[in-house]
C-alpha cells in the first residue's frame, strides 16, 4: 500500500500476486491477485488510512498494521480468504488463516498456490528466458517517462518488451531497482 508517499508492506500477510489466478471450487480459476487489489481498496478507500510501523524490508518499504477507520487492514485481507498468514515472518494470523480455510473462502475455496510459491516458479521461468540468464527484472520506460521495473510475477511482465537503446535494462533484483531510482508497476484505483 502507498500512503502519503510511504510504501507499506502489511506485516504478518501475503496476498495473491496482481496476475495470480486461484483454484476455484468445482474447477477452473479466478483472479485472486485482482480480487485481493480489489479488497485492499474497499477496505481503505475513503478512510483514515494509519499505520503502525513494526520495521523495514529488503526493499525498504516500511512493514506495518494498518488500520482503515480503526479497524485492522492486515486482518481483514486474512479473514476474507485474500491473504496468507506469512508464517516465515509471523504467526500473528494464523488463527485467522485457520477460520477461513475452516469457512473455505477466497483462496481456500480449492487448493492453490501460495503467493511465494508463484513468485518462485516466475522467477526461474523468466532467468531461463533473460538474455544473460541471471537477471530477469525488466526496466522500462513509460510514455511518460517513469521509470517502471516488473519482476516476473508483475502482470505486464509478458508484455514487457526491453529496449536498452532507449535506455530500458534489466536488473537482477527488485532491490537493484529500486536503488537504481525504478519503481515497481502501480495497481488498482
Amino acid at each position: 500500500m502507498d500512503i502519503g508517499g510511504i510504501r507499506y508492506r502489511l506485516h504478518g500477510i501475503d496476498a495473491p500476486e496482481a496476475g495470480q489466478a486461484c483454484s476455484a471450487t468445482g474447477g477452473g480459476t479466478w483472479p485472486c491477485g485482482r480480487d485481493a487489489i480489489r479488497q485492499i481498496e474497499d477496505l481503505v478507500q475513503g478512510r483514515d488510512v494509519t499505520c503502525e510501523p513494526k520495521g523495514r524490508d529488503t526493499y525498504g518499504r516500511v512493514i506495518a498494521v494498518c488500520f482503515a477507520d480503526g479497524s485492522e487492514i492486515n486482518s481483514a485481507m486474512v479473514r476474507a480468504g485474500l491473504a496468507w498468514a506469512f508464517r516465515k515472518y509471523s504467526e500473528d494470523y494464523a488463527q485467522i488463516e485457520q477460520e477461513a480455510r475452516q469457512a473455505q473462502v477466497g483462496v481456500w475455496q480449492a487448493e492453490t498456490e501460495t503467493p511465494w510459491d508463484y513468485r518462485a516458479s516466475k522467477w526461474a521461468s523468466a532467468v531461463s528466458q533473460s538474455p544473460n540468464q541471471a537477471c530477469p527484472i525488466k526496466g522500462n520506460v513509460n510514455r511518460q517517462g517513469e521509470r517502471i521495473y516488473h519482476a516476473p510475477w508483475s502482470r505486464d511482465y509478458a508484455k514487457t518488451k526491453i529496449n536498452t537503446a532507449s535506455g530500458e535494462r534489466w536488473f537482477c533484483s527488485e532491490d537493484e531497482a529500486v536503488s537504481a531510482g525504478w519503481r515497481p508497476p502501480m495497481w488498482g484505483r
